[in-house]
């Protein structure tokens, strides 16, 4: 398996530690509920040095984006972020990720760790127009420091002033000594915070001074399995759960960072601008139970009669609402607000309502 450079801190942590996208991952060190609601409430630290960092840089950099992707990375200023995907040619999605404006001429995408060689395949085999392309997924560390006290933990290591970086915004500046540090508003928990991009090298100076830092706070470091409860809440898909190669950004919900703008011929809008117009088959919902129980990866969505009408993509026992929440696409239109639906448990078909994401208010 590989390693970040924060493995062996994990281990000594005594984490419990799992593969995960090829990587050695700590999924819990507490408890996946304490993690949670240290998070929610206070701020942890997650090592996210699996993630995957392509630069892409000259002259053709945006055309080569705005072919590739589906928003609008043209209106992406200098020193801000955007949320976007990768369609494929079926309909599908290859990975989704996270475009940075770093420097004219320079974006950085971070991809998901699973999805790295497959993301960088298909980066190489769509670019006709010749932009200039690096995988620096090897060259960079990240972590993400989550919660509501992150600001004032992160604060003390820097000169930057964080208060003046707006979400899905960023700066490069000097943090804990360390000099070219991304210091990004963004994270996938919905607590809000920082994810910093650092050298390697870098990494235990960075990682040390955090916690230092952040003692009086109640720091802690958080496993895989809270980022998924944290993400879960909020409604934030996870690809490889609720997006594949076979779902769409528009039957996903993403239709808004689906852009049919004039002069982006980004891959299949004609099938993804039809289905937008025409409305799809099936939609990605949120629901809550009624009845007790959790739902789970895989569990079959059914209507009162008891036919299948769709799966469960994403499902948890939710730290916060103490209820089990999950994700799943369901017929048309059997999505909607206020519909009742079942989740088949061990052959028991339990009562859910779909609900509008996020969970977590």
């Amino acid at each position: 398996m590989k390693t970040t450079p924060f493995t062996d801190v994990h281990i000594a942590l005594g984490a419990k530690m799992h593969e995960f996208a090829g990587y050695n991952m700590p999924i819990e060190y507490s408890g996946i509920i304490d993690e949670h609601m240290t998070v929610v409430n206070g701020v942890g630290v997650f090592d996210v040095s699996h993630m995957g960092e392509f630069w892409v840089k000259g002259p053709k950099a945006l055309d080569f984006i705005q072919a590739i992707t589906s928003n609008d990375a043209s209106i992406l200023p200098l020193g801000k972020a955007q949320y976007t995907c990768f369609p494929n040619e079926q309909g599908g999605i290859v990975d989704d990720l996270i475009v940075y404006h770093y420097e004219p001429e320079k974006y950085m995408l971070v991809v998901n760790a699973a999805n790295i060689e497959k993301d960088w395949n298909w980066c190489v085999s769509h670019n006709p127009m010749g932009a200039e392309l690096e995988n620096a997924s090897d060259n960079i560390a990240q972590l993400a420091i989550q919660g509501p006290k992150a600001q004032e933990v992160l604060q003390k290591l820097t000169p930057v002033d964080l208060a003046s970086i707006p979400y899905y915004a960023f700066t490069t500046g000097e943090f804990a000594g360390c000099k070219n540090v991304i210091i990004s508003n963004t994270g996938y928990t919905g607590a809000g915070g920082f994810e910093l991009y650092f050298y390697p090298s870098d990494a235990m100076t960075i990682w040390n001074a955090i916690f230092e830092a952040g003692k009086p706070e109640g720091i802690k470091p958080i496993g895989l399995g809270a980022r998924d409860t944290l993400r879960l809440e909020m409604g934030f898909c996870l690809y490889g759960n609720d997006l594949d190669d076979t779902t769409s950004p528009i039957e996903a919900g993403l239709g808004w960072i689906t852009k049919f703008v004039d002069g982006k011929n980004f891959t299949n809008r004609a099938e993804l601008e039809r289905q937008k117009k025409e409305g799809v088959s099936r939609k990605l919902c949120a629901f809550e139970m009624v009845d007790k129980g959790i739902p789970r990866h895989g569990y079959p969505i059914v209507d009162a009669e008891g036919k299948q009408i769709g799966v469960v993509t994403s499902g948890t026992m939710s730290p916060v609402l103490k209820k089990g929440i999950g994700m799943g696409y369901v017929q048309t239109p059997l999505w909607k607000v206020g519909t009742e639906i079942y989740i088949q448990v061990r052959n028991r078909n339990l009562k859910a309502q779909v609900v509008k994401a996020p969970f977590r208010k």
